[in-house]
């Protein structure tokens, strides 16, 4: 019989949302895709030369933005794959990769990571991955970065962007919703640490840990302002996230009674004018060692 922590029980049931297949989940990935990718000043703002990468690789990719946004910026880019575990979300992204014109080089999948990346060996010059934590758990760390290191040709690299789960906010009640999420991720295992660093914290020593070479990271102060086109942006991510995730928050810790007064005094203060939020997120990357480089088939083809 398994047990609450099985992870062969434990796959489908990972993600923060429970029916992540559900609209109002999909129309938030794309506002949070768009959002970070915005403050973060591009796809890729910390690699020196973006060129190099002809085939990439996205895991958990969602609604398709962060790709599709790649092959957009970076024509030379020969070849872009997301994988998603979610059937509905890959529907959407490769219907949007259509529609920006780009799915001749853009193409999506449903498929598992924590299971296996079912692709060749040394095949890819970049994989990308962002908010994890909210499917990761500490334990699936090792086998996926052995992954992403297998299905990365040497000399590729890996990038990976986390955030801080706690937001700084001038809303006292969105702190208190930002320390059930902490406590909820925590008891869950997505956490190496109950801080709002529990994750970030971690990216670097990780990367190096499993393999990769000349691990790097950047920071980033994401800033939110009530009356901006980010700000509403901010705002209609926070709003969906505390509803939609409520059920995995009381699977996991405490909730209070007045859950629901505490959410609706966060909509509240969210949009009054002196409202301001800054989410931390940090990207840590780090390279494949080179060795003899083996052919391998074209996906493409």
């Amino acid at each position: 019989m398994s047990t609450p922590n099985d992870p062969r029980r434990e796959h489908p049931s990972t993600y923060f949302v429970q029916d992540r297949s559900n609209e109002e989940e999909l129309t938030r990935l794309q506002l949070q895709d768009q959002m970070l990718t915005a403050g973060m000043g591009g796809v890729l703002p910390e690699q020196p030369d973006p060129a190099i990468f002809q085939r990439v690789l996205d895991v958990g990719c969602a609604t398709g933005g962060w790709l599709i946004e790649a092959a957009r910026t970076y024509p030379t880019m020969s070849l872009l794959v997301g994988v998603d575990v979610s059937s509905r979300m890959v529907e959407y992204a490769q219907a949007q990769a259509e529609d920006q014109q780009v799915s001749d080089r853009v193409q999506f999948r449903a498929m598992d990571a924590l299971r296996m990346l079912e692709f060749p060996a040394n095949y890819f010059d970049l994989v990308n991955q962002r908010i994890g934590a909210s499917y990761l758990r500490t334990l699936d760390w090792p086998k996926l970065l052995h992954e992403y290191q297998r299905v990365t040709r040497p000399g590729g690299v890996i990038r990976v962007t986390e955030g801080k789960i706690v937001f700084e906010s001038t809303s006292p009640a969105l702190t208190r919703l930002s320390e059930i999420v902490l406590d909820a991720l925590y008891r869950a295992g997505h956490l190496f640490t109950l801080d709002r660093n529990g994750v970030t914290s971690e990216l670097a020593r990780l990367l190096h840990q499993y393999g990769l070479q000349n691990v790097q990271t950047r920071a980033y102060a994401l800033e939110y302002r009530a009356g901006t086109a980010e700000g509403q942006l901010y705002y209609e991510d926070m709003s969906r996230t505390f509803r939609s995730a409520l059920p995995f928050y009381r699977k996991w810790t405490r909730v209070p009674d007045n859950y629901e007064e505490i959410y609706q005094q966060a909509l509240n203060e969210m949009q009054q004018p002196d409202f301001v939020a800054t989410w931390g997120l940090l990207t840590a990357w780090g390279i494949k060692p080179r060795k003899k480089v083996h052919s391998v088939p074209n996906l493409a083809e």
